[in-house]
């Protein structure tokens, strides 16, 4: 729930610093000064918004299942190993690869 949330609260504050840089940079191009850096408020709430992001997603994700060659033989079945084709008796039909007298 609190990942969730971070990330509802980051996802609102980075919409938020865009539309507050899109208004700064239209203001400026109102004044005809084009060029000119950012508040730092922005900026701060950018950079704040992109932490909550991360620790939003790190707190939603679910938790790491064991990657072991045990572990999924106990949710596979016998029947299941060995039901794809199999390239090991694979033969080239047109002789041209297998060919080693020339």
């Amino acid at each position: 729930m609190l990942g969730t949330a971070l990330l509802v609260l980051s996802i609102v504050a980075i919409l938020h610093a865009a539309f507050s840089t899109y208004e700064h940079l239209t203001h400026l191009k109102a004044l005809g000064r084009p060029e000119g850096s950012l508040p730092q408020d922005t900026v701060y709430e950018a950079l704040i918004a992109v932490v909550f992001g991360i620790v939003g997603a790190a707190l939603r994700t679910p938790e790491l299942r064991e990657v072991t060659w045990r572990s999924e033989m106990k949710r596979r079945s016998a029947e299941e190993q060995d039901t794809r084709l199999s390239f090991a008796t694979f033969v080239q039909r047109a002789g041209i690869l297998n060919n080693t007298t020339a």
